[in-house]
């Protein structure tokens, strides 16, 4: 299963709960990959100049996001922190309307994949979105104080948003990949806790997620 949300949603805090259960390994973001890559920041250059990379870097993202799907587990349940179906209906479809992708980068990245849809199995049995509001995001992004992130304007985060919603409530992009249970994540980290012992169950795999159109699940 993945977690989904925008920045600041609590993805990271939600991979620590679930670190606790011996049968759940965590796929968290390769972040250090994307800020070295041979010495080369690209999560920097992006939002330094989104326009000059875009491109190279949504390519190695999809790239780092594949490589971790297919490492071999002997855990019965792997949480991703964002998955590949994100990248491309989310991240890709937001750096298109801002302008940060032009056609023909994206007809390359959207082949690249639709290949690996087709022939690789990239599955998801649930999606937990870590709802949240543009201001509560971008209050929690300045707070933890990521250099790379520290001329993240609110626009962005709003326009993040907007994709999430088109992507997994208004399903603009067409059928969802798997269920989604929608958390209301602009709670505390101690409510949110709770909603984590209340679904831990369904978020393992033990037992099925009934998806419940347009509901919002709050502490």
């Amino acid at each position: 299963m993945s977690v989904e949300g925008n920045i600041g949603s609590g993805k990271s805090t939600m991979l620590k709960y679930f670190d606790k259960f011996g049968d759940v390994e965590l796929l968290a973001e390769p972040v250090k990959e994307w800020t070295n890559v041979k010495g080369h920041n690209l999560l920097h250059k992006l939002y330094e100049d989104p326009k000059r990379w875009s491109f190279q870097f949504q390519s190695y993202v999809q790239l780092t996001r594949l490589q971790l799907l297919k490492q071999s587990t002997s855990c019965s349940v792997k949480i991703i922190e964002r998955s590949i179906q994100n990248n491309r209906y989310c991240f890709l479809e937001n750096a298109r309307d801002e302008g940060s992708l032009n056609g023909e980068e994206l007809a390359v990245l959207t082949a690249w994949y639709d290949w690996v849809n087709a022939n690789l199995s990239i599955d998801l049995d649930l999606i937990v979105y870590l709802r949240t509001s543009p201001d509560v995001a971008h209050s929690r992004l300045k707070k933890r104080g990521r250099k790379e992130e520290a001329g993240v304007p609110l626009t962005f985060i709003e326009s993040l948003h907007n994709s999430y919603e088109n992507w997994l409530i208004k399903e603009t992009q067409g059928p969802l990949p798997a269920p989604v249970l929608v958390l209301d994540a602009d709670q505390g980290i101690e409510s949110m806790l709770g909603i984590y012992d209340k679904f831990q169950a369904e978020i393992r795999g033990q037992k099925p997620y009934i998806a419940k159109k347009c509901a919002e699940v709050s502490g």
